[in-house]
């Protein structure tokens, strides 16, 4: 059993944090004393600004790449990882696990192709699953895993059936890990956003006035959720007085489609 959180400050590693809702979430939990690993694909550049940003609110920042559809990767991340942890912060292990990183397939079912649907499972569900399970043994007890699912797991839309189902798959899986991970005092829970203005799947729910006008007038507030919504969400579900909630799917989408 690993120790439990020490009372410097702790350390969130989030996947997919060099933009939209991981670099929303990212500088929020910066924002309330978490230090941060953000993870990032090819953006180097605009990873590297994330960590700036969060270094400018006093909090200490690496950025380290990493492909979430490649599982052959996750050992050699670990290394990399353990090695940024005693360099940066002269510890062995991190608190917090967000699986942010992600991508979008819009296609009706007749249309899906066996490669995107491949695709979205190494992303959404294998690499989740694996990525968690190489990462536990650096994760200290009593720590936090929030997964990012969708609220596409609720309501049905035509054309994204693929992506649904592998963000109700992690719902199920987070539920698991909660249970799993209870003797070891780690609490798992999901964050399932709405439609954001992201550049997510083509930046359509942000740059496509009739789309964002339709999810608007079928959300309660009466608008399209921006990153900063679902930020701040990530980062109080990370605080202690967030403990005890385990095994809970949050959604926040402003109340699409009640």
């Amino acid at each position: 059993m690993t120790s439990s959180i020490p009372s410097s400050f702790p350390i969130l590693l989030i996947t997919g944090g060099s933009r939209g809702l991981g670099r929303s979430a990212a500088l929020a939990a910066a924002r309330t004393g978490i230090d941060v690993v953000l993870t990032y694909r090819e953006q180097a550049a605009e990873a590297q600004a994330v960590v700036a940003e969060i270094e400018a609110l006093g909090r200490r920042a690496v950025a380290l790449p990493l492909d979430v559809g490649d599982v052959r990767s996750f050992e050699g991340f670990a290394v990399q990882l353990t090695q940024a942890l005693q360099a940066r912060w002269q510890r062995e292990r991190f608190d917090f696990l967000v699986n942010n990183a992600g991508m979008g397939v819009h296609a009706p079912i007749t249309d899906t192709t066996e490669a995107q649907f491949d695709a979205l499972v190494n992303v959404h569900l294998k690499g989740v699953f694996f990525l968690t399970q190489r990462l536990l043994p650096l994760m200290n007890d009593g720590g936090r895993i929030l997964n990012l699912s969708s609220g596409l797991a609720r309501f049905a839309l035509p054309g994204y059936a693929a992506y649904a189902a592998m963000k109700g798959a992690v719902e199920v899986l987070s539920r698991y890990l909660a249970q799993e991970l209870g003797p070891r005092g780690i609490a798992v829970n999901v964050v399932a956003p709405g439609a954001i203005e992201t550049d997510f799947g083509g930046g359509a729910v942000r740059d496509n006035a009739q789309l964002n006008a339709f999810i608007a007038g079928q959300t309660a507030l009466g608008r399209v959720g921006v990153p900063d919504d679902i930020g701040p969400l990530v980062a109080a579900l990370l605080q202690p007085a967030t403990r005890w909630v385990n095994a809970q799917r949050v959604e926040a989408s402003g109340g699409m489609f009640l």
